[in-house]
């Protein structure tokens, strides 16, 4: 039996967390569930206000299936979403190196790096617009001044060029999440542990592969999670540098729910598609989640 101070607190308890569940099933919850059900129904702009919807079971799905722009949406969508983490990690990783190493400025310059971070995406998005225009952007006039081509590139304008404009764009607003996760990962990793190893004989790299690598892995995992839930179900980066064009040369997943839904009014298959991201995304999530718990077991 509890007593009646046990519960009292429990319920005190119960209120603290109250106000946070609310949040999480009005904004969250109930988007999620709502838009399972539409996927099912045939909802467009005529019925959307309408409470009879017909109920077409999976024919959303199979007609997002039949559109060719679907399937180029999705492997776009990994293609952008893989190179922007090689690039992110990568560099975010190296920086993340040298900044762990005490010296003048080591704190000034890593947060002068973390701007591009703290930016509006919007605004990013905007900056990188203008720098990789035709006319007057400063990529083309860089690139010309060092005599490595002859006339202006239209990089978002062509489909060989737009989806790298936006893998560097993405790239460099990840690289600082990057840098700060990683960095305190490695400034958790005892001195200690290296100075041991060092008087054992062992090199650099052994130090590196015996020891940073393997206490970073959960941090390292973390990382590669999370910059690839933030990459996969981008939108705004997107949409303003490029709206999924030229000729659907960028359209990832997020800009073609939203086509779907806002722009030709077939909600129901706009849902589908955003359900389809969402199942990628859980599934990320549940493999990460037992990577987890087996290092935990072990």
């Amino acid at each position: 039996m509890q007593s009646k101070r046990e519960r009292k607190e429990k319920l005190i308890g119960y209120c603290f967390i109250l106000p946070a569940v609310l949040y999480m099933l009005v904004f969250i919850g109930y988007p999620i569930v709502y838009n399972w059900l539409i996927s099912f129904q045939d909802v467009t702009a005529t019925t959307l206000a309408s409470t009879a919807r017909d109920l077409i079971g999976l024919d959303n799905y199979k007609n997002i299936k039949a559109d060719p722009t679907f399937f180029k949406a999705v492997r776009q969508t990994f293609f952008y979403t893989v190179f922007c983490l090689v690039f992110q990690f990568s560099l975010g990783f190296l920086f993340a190196l040298f900044f762990s190493r005490n010296f003048k400025l080591s704190k000034p310059i890593r947060g002068f790096i973390v701007i591009s971070w703290m930016l509006p995406v919007t605004v990013t998005a905007l900056v990188f617009k203008f720098m990789f225009a035709e006319g007057n952007g400063i990529i083309n006039m860089i690139l010309m001044n060092l005599h490595l081509i002859s006339k202006p590139i239209g990089w978002l304008i062509q489909s060989g060029t737009a989806m790298w404009g936006l893998i560097i764009a993405n790239s460099w607003v990840g690289i600082p999440f990057n840098m700060l996760l990683l960095t305190t990962g490695l400034n958790n990793i005892s001195t200690e542990v290296y100075e041991a190893a060092a008087i054992d004989g062992a090199g650099s790299v052994q130090r590196f592969m015996k020891i940073t690598l393997p206490l970073l892995k959960p941090t390292i995992m973390s990382v590669l999670v999370l910059g690839f839930v933030y990459t996969f179900k981008v939108f705004d980066l997107v949409y303003v540098m490029t709206g999924g064009g030229p000729v659907d040369a960028t359209e990832v997943m997020s800009t073609y729910s939203y086509k779907l839904s806002f722009q030709l009014f077939h909600f129901g298959e706009g849902a589908a598609v955003a359900n389809v991201l969402f199942v990628c995304l859980f599934l990320v999530a549940l493999l990460y989640l037992k990577t987890i718990s087996k290092d935990e077991v072990i």
